[in-house]
């Protein structure tokens, strides 16, 4: 008989450690991607001008298009990172690389908020800036793995994807907690003084939200599933080599499931706020307060998604979630151009909607379609390759469509591709629901 926690029958109630599981797996990515959202919002609104100064005066657009270039190019470590990562998670357990990579991220979070800005030390200040986000992406490439996979390996198996769904609504969590800190921060010091020196604010504050996470992911047990492939001694001698060789095609789909809605995700969160900043000259602060309000419906769509997952299955809600997606990616434009906030508003609400739908199962679908041995490197190695094919430079590319052609609708038929190939994608897969997570044969 399977030791899984995940072989128990369903249980209305959670147990003190499940309870602690899914604090920690959410405290910390909500914490982690803070870190990542506060630079996405401040290389749309501030960067162009501090860091890329000679540009931005002689050409804006480009100042903009590099600023965005930077927030993908920490995509590309995002490998590097979940492979590093995954293989010492897959070796040596994921508790403590749940701990390491929140370090990596908040200090190099913290650094940025201290950087000099061009007029200070000229071209020293973007290359420091650059290197600060690789490790940012270094950081994020490993993260998602490990909270994933505490959270749905630790799950009854009727719950896996509710229970998956926390470290997604960290997501969601950690844009709130950006938008809402610089939509605070622009109301009360006003733009001028955000330019000067309020940017440094949200990134000095990662100490104090690192170290309450840190403390959190400590008390937490490692994964069940872990611990009894320890004790069967089934870790593999080179899970990385034996994850290339037999898994490779699991790699593939998932990059390509999560494609889409990655790239989407970055047009919300990096985006849209500033094209109608400067673009459609809208005010930033009631902006930041929509993109905040917007960031509270993807949290809830996304826990709904992870609830739906359980019951319809997660491929359903991955279908559900990208042909929403589909059908909404253009006309969402329509209504952001007639800058009206309300219109805004709804536009941004109804990607949210679909985003939330395609991202709540994809811890759990991830997991099962892994084996154990190679599973943290699996789901994180499919991640971060999902992540430069979608969001990567989402930022850039809409930037681009918009200063070549002018018509913003464009970049929704941009999104909408993406949807259709994720959700083809997502379409040959036998909903791996309720597989045996300790097993080493995964379904797929």
């Amino acid at each position: 008989m399977s030791i899984e926690i995940s072989a128990r029958s369903r249980d209305a109630t959670l147990s003190d450690e499940e309870r602690k599981v899914l604090t920690a797996t959410l405290i910390g990515t909500t914490i982690e991607w803070y870190d990542f959202f506060v630079y996405a919002q401040a290389a749309g609104l501030v960067f162009g001008a501090l860091f890329f100064a000679p540009m931005n005066a002689n050409n804006p657009l480009l100042a903009q298009i590099v600023s965005f270039a930077t927030l993908g190019l920490s995509f590309l470590f995002r490998p590097l990172g979940a492979i590093v990562c995954g293989h010492l998670g897959d070796r040596f357990g994921r508790k403590n690389m749940l701990v390491v990579t929140l370090l990596l991220m908040g200090a190099a979070t913290a650094l940025v908020g201290l950087l000099p800005t061009y007029a200070q030390i000229g071209a020293w200040a973007p290359a420091l800036l650059i290197l600060l986000r690789i490790l940012q992406g270094f950081s994020a490439g490993g993260e998602w793995g490990g909270a994933a996979l505490m959270a749905v390996e630790s799950a009854p198996r009727d719950k896996r994807s509710f229970f998956g769904s926390f470290p997604q609504i960290g997501t969601p969590l950690g844009m709130i907690l950006a938008t809402g800190v610089l939509w605070a921060l622009t109301a009360s010091l006003g733009k001028q003084a955000m330019i000067e020196w309020g940017w440094r604010i949200p990134f000095l504050l990662s100490i104090l939200l690192i170290v309450v996470g840190i403390v959190i992911r400590r008390t937490v047990e490692e994964s069940p599933v872990f611990l009894a492939m320890q004790r069967r001694h089934k870790e593999s001698s080179a899970p990385l080599r034996e994850l290339m060789r037999n898994h490779s095609k699991e790699i593939l789909r998932t990059a390509l499931i999560f494609m889409a809605n990655n790239a989407a995700g970055y047009i919300l969160i990096a985006f849209i706020i500033s094209y109608g900043t400067n673009t459609l000259k809208m005010p930033s602060e009631q902006l930041l307060l929509i993109g905040t309000l917007a960031a509270v419906s993807w949290f809830i769509f996304t826990l709904l998604g992870g609830i739906l997952g359980d019951k319809i299955g997660r491929v359903r809600c991955f279908q559900i979630g990208y042909g929403l997606m589909v059908l909404w990616a253009v006309p969402m434009w329509f209504l952001i151009d007639s800058k009206n906030l309300l219109l805004f508003f709804v536009s941004a609400v109804g990607l949210t909607i679909a985003l939330g739908l395609s991202y709540g199962p994809q811890a759990a679908l991830y997991a099962e379609l892994f084996p154990a041995k190679v599973r943290y490197s699996g789901v994180s190695i499919g991640y971060a390759l999902g992540a430069i094919l979608g969001g990567a430079f989402a930022p850039m590319i809409a930037q681009w469509i918009i200063g070549t052609y002018g018509q913003s609708w464009r970049v929704g038929v941009y999104i909408a591709v993406l949807s259709l190939i994720s959700l083809i994608t997502v379409s040959t897969i036998r909903d791996p629901q309720g597989v045996d997570l300790n097993v080493n044969d995964a379904g797929g």
